[in-house]
């Protein structure tokens, strides 16, 4: 029995009786294009380098997920920072909302990893060794052979090195080396990491592909709220381009020629002249198919541009600049500008006082004893020696099991002191103390603690 045929329109990426439409656009070389193709190249450099790059020690960016440490350019995070993580997110999310806004989904066809590799890495490997558009339709129906082999193969490889290269973003190149050149038995569980990144890097560029932005990717469907009529999109003209001619322009009739190159050339499949649409990642390979197309017969280029849907539809030019982009710009900023703030004065290390378990104090021959737990955390990039010093406290004594303590990078240690001082010392059964805390690379910060004493104290 055949498969049932859909009456209504599928995804791009299926036909009519379910079975998958795969995805061959024509390319063609225009202003966009070449202009994403230095963006793309900009951005992998980019992605291969930051990990490699060392800001005041530290890794440029380092997600350390296993032990809840977020480096972004020389600032450490970690899983106690609620308020700066909690920033860093909103700031995220408003920059999203702003962008979209602005520029629609310019992220999408201009600067997603997706994209950018797909377009500019891996189509360009396919182009190469199996022909343009033609060539590949006619291996999908009679079979790769040997092309398509060797061209998997190279797909492999990419993956291996893409793979390595994402992973160092969360385990640190350091560990990578190590999992790399040690043998795979001293680290199973970082070879099984690289094997399953490999393979789903894999299966996303040599099969998956462009499903990835149409049927897995959630931004697509956030546009209807994202975006506005005033949005930049890419739109078809079409009061200029209908009613449409066929073969060439005919008088009467609008410029578009019905020649689909903007749906040959679309890396998602769709025909744009039905509209915007959710599959549409306004990378503007449609533009330059269109225009090259104009240019040939002769027509004024910009039948499918970058413009607002207010702006296809009135002919007029519409600022991008407007009310909601403008709340979107002082939110982003003021976001931008506490995380900054707060961030920029987070000191290398964190110094809690705590007060001591069992009784608050114990009194014995005119002297009070106080115990206090003191908890440090490491934020700085070695290992530190905090030294303790009692302040402000006449005739009181500091005993420390361990002082200087020792904490390692980004952990946390609590260690037990305890303050004697004379009964004289306290008023009304309290006596202000302070801590100065001190390392041997230049952290230096005094902390005030209560000290709890008899209601029978002297004067201070």
């Amino acid at each position: 029995m055949s498969p049932p045929i859909s009456p209504e329109r599928v995804l791009p990426t299926l036909n009519a009786d379910g079975t998958r439409n795969r995805i061959r656009p024509r390319l063609y070389e225009g202003r966009l294009w070449r202009a994403r193709r230095l963006v793309a190249y900009g951005l992998m450099l980019l992605f291969v380098g930051l990990p490699l790059l060392r800001i005041h020690g530290k890794p440029a960016i380092l997600l350390d997920v296993a032990r809840r440490e977020f480096t972004f350019f020389g600032r450490t995070f970690l899983s106690t920072d609620g308020v700066l993580l909690m920033l860093l997110m909103l700031s995220i999310f408003v920059a999203v909302f702003w962008t979209t806004a602005l520029v629609g989904r310019g992220w999408c066809g201009w600067a997603c990893p997706q994209t950018v590799y797909m377009e500019f890495l891996f189509r360009p490997i396919e182009r190469l060794l199996e022909g343009k558009r033609e060539g590949q339709l006619r291996l999908d129906r009679e079979g790769g052979g040997v092309r398509r082999l060797l061209k998997n193969a190279l797909f492999l490889g990419l993956a291996l090195v893409l793979a390595n290269v994402f992973l160092a973003y969360f385990v640190g190149v350091a560990a990578l080396r190590t999992w790399v050149i040690e043998a795979p038995s001293e680290h199973p569980g970082g070879f099984a990491v690289v094997l399953v990144t490999t393979a789903l890097v894999f299966f996303d560029f040599a099969y998956f592909r462009e499903q990835m932005c149409t049927v897995v990717c959630p931004y697509a469907r956030l546009q209807s709220v994202l975006l506005d009529r005033r949005s930049l999109v890419i739109g078809y003209d079409a009061k200029r381009g209908e009613p449409r001619s066929k073969g060439k322009p005919q008088p009467g009739r609008g410029d578009c020629i019905d020649c689909t190159a903007c749906v040959t050339a679309c890396p998602t499949g769709i025909d744009i002249r039905q509209g915007l649409q959710l599959e549409c990642i306004a990378c503007g390979q449609c533009v330059d198919a269109c225009d090259s197309i104009m240019m040939r017969i002769k027509r004024p280029v910009g039948l499918i541009r970058y413009a607002s849907q207010v702006g296809l539809e009135t002919g007029k030019r519409t600022p991008l600049v407007r009310t909601r982009v403008l709340i979107y710009s002082g939110i982003l900023t003021l976001l931008l500008s506490v995380l900054l703030l707060v961030g920029g004065r987070q000191a290398d290390a964190d110094v809690t006082l705590l007060r001591g378990i069992g009784a608050p104090f114990s009194e014995n021959s005119g002297l009070v004893t106080n115990q206090i737990r003191i908890k440090i955390q490491n934020r700085g990039p070695n290992a530190e020696l905090f030294g303790i010093e009692l302040t402000n406290v006449p005739g009181a004594r500091l005993i420390a099991p361990e002082n200087p303590l020792s904490v390692g990078r980004g952990e946390q240690r609590t260690t037990s002191v305890f303050v004697i001082a004379p009964i004289d010392a306290f008023t009304r059964g309290e006596r202000k103390i302070s801590f100065r805390v001190v390392d041997e690379h230049g952290f230096h910060g005094e902390f005030s603690y209560k000290l709890l004493g008899p209601e029978r104290g002297g004067s201070s």
